[in-house]
């Protein structure tokens, strides 16, 4: 269960028809496309809702200031993490150590790339608002997804997985952000993509012990 947002930064209703959903999620897309355009400073909800093509009015029934806007837009792409970090978990439970990682590196660095270059944006989104909770709540998720996955390998144990998974997420996380927010190029991309399964793969293997 995600963690609420301060007062400051709650929208003010949440969408609960396909209508309004759909009507939100346009909403999310302009303002990726206005940040991208305008940077943190230049966005403002009216252009967001001249992007999205609704009124001012309809944004403000949902978002009550930019900022609150901004954390619901940020809040969204991580739950699409966590969700793609808890679908490769239950595809690969009970897997070799190595497919593992091989399917959790995959599947956290697709995640993150199916919102470029909104990914890159967002970033700059997540040190400007109080999101202290929000990250440590996303961060507590993950950690409990990838300790769960890796105590259910077929063909290794752990003698501390608490710190093997502190140790993998911060890889994960740490390798995509410094390529993706110093060089989003089709070439670091592809970079990504094979090596990042591979150290990971590298890490947990020579962590583990064989069963």
């Amino acid at each position: 269960m995600p963690v609420a947002p301060s007062d400051a930064l709650k929208p003010r209703k949440t969408p609960r028809q396909a209508r309004s959903a759909a009507t939100v999620e346009a909403i999310f897309e302009a303002t990726i496309q206005v940040l991208l355009t305008d940077g943190y400073a230049g966005l403002t909800t009216t252009r967001v809702a001249a992007r999205a093509g609704v009124s001012v009015g309809t944004m403000y029934q949902y978002f009550p200031h930019k900022q609150a806007l901004l954390y619901a837009v940020l809040e969204d792409y991580l739950e699409d993490v966590v969700l793609a970090m808890d679908e490769a978990s239950q595809r690969f439970h009970g897997a070799k150590l190595a497919d593992m990682a091989d399917g959790l590196s995959r599947a956290y660095l697709e995640a993150k790339m199916r919102r470029m270059p909104g990914s890159r944006a967002l970033y700059v989104v997540a040190a400007e608002l109080e999101t202290s909770r929000l990250i440590d709540d996303i961060v507590a998720r993950c950690e409990a997804i990838i300790a769960g996955l890796l105590a259910s390998a077929r063909d290794a144990v752990f003698v501390d997985v608490g710190t093997t998974t502190v140790a993998l997420r911060t890889m994960l996380t740490g390798t995509v952000r410094a390529v993706l927010e110093t060089d989003a190029s089709p070439e670091a991309i592809a970079m990504l993509r094979a090596e990042l399964p591979v150290m990971c793969r590298a890490y947990l293997l020579a962590s583990a012990r064989a069963v």
